[in-house]
């Protein structure tokens, strides 16, 4: 059966903004390793009849700072208010076992830390994204607008490979905070952020 989802989506990870991992996965992180959270909400979508609408799934990784050498390490929150049928389903869409674009980074993931289900605060308007997820973590980034801009719209980088889509806002830490699946970090406030609507469907 075919899927769809869309909704919107935000990163901080520990480089400067902004990330040049996000321009390209084979240029170097600006740390020896790169510390990444993957904020995702599904504002509408369904996966093999099952309706996902309203329900975040975040993603928590470590990997080398160039990331195409792979063996990442990665966890997977899944929103505590998704039945156990609804996370089955986001959790075949997200590990790409159900295609789409998260399958391209199956390859690069070296070390799967778990999936866990916890409370997930999503919030992303008017250029501001906020995250928790239970005690476990605390985000928020805020777009970055170029100085002059008579638009106000954020700065955006383009035809780039994201699973999220790519074209993206550029942003900035404000706060981070993350200690899970036995990683601990607090990435630095004006670290790299980026964030997105996406659409996809398999």
């Amino acid at each position: 059966m075919s899927w769809k989802i869309e909704g919107r989506y935000f990163e901080n990870c520990n480089c400067n903004a902004p990330c040049p991992c996000t321009a390209s996965l084979d240029l170097g992180a600006d740390n020896e390793r790169c510390t990444p959270v993957l904020a995702f909400h599904v504002d509408s979508g369904e996966v093999e009849g099952v309706d996902v609408s309203g329900l975040s799934v975040v993603a928590v990784a470590d990997a080398p700072q160039v990331m195409t050498e792979g063996n990442w390490r990665l966890g997977v929150f899944i929103d505590a208010a998704a039945s156990d049928e609804q996370a089955e389903k986001l959790g075949a869409v997200f590990s790409g076992a159900l295609g789409g674009p998260m399958e391209a980074l199956g390859p690069l993931i070296g070390e799967q830390l778990g999936v866990e289900r916890a409370p997930i605060e999503f919030a992303s308007e008017g250029g501001n994204h906020r995250l928790k997820v239970g005690e476990a973590i605390e985000l928020e980034v805020e777009d970055i607008i170029p100085f002059g801009s008579e638009s106000g719209r954020p700065a955006r980088m383009v035809d780039i490979f994201h699973p999220a889509g790519s074209d993206v806002a550029l942003g900035r830490a404000k706060s981070s905070r993350a200690e899970a699946f036995g990683m601990q970090f607090a990435n630095q406030p004006g670290s790299s952020g980026f964030s997105t609507a996406f659409s996809w469907a398999a």
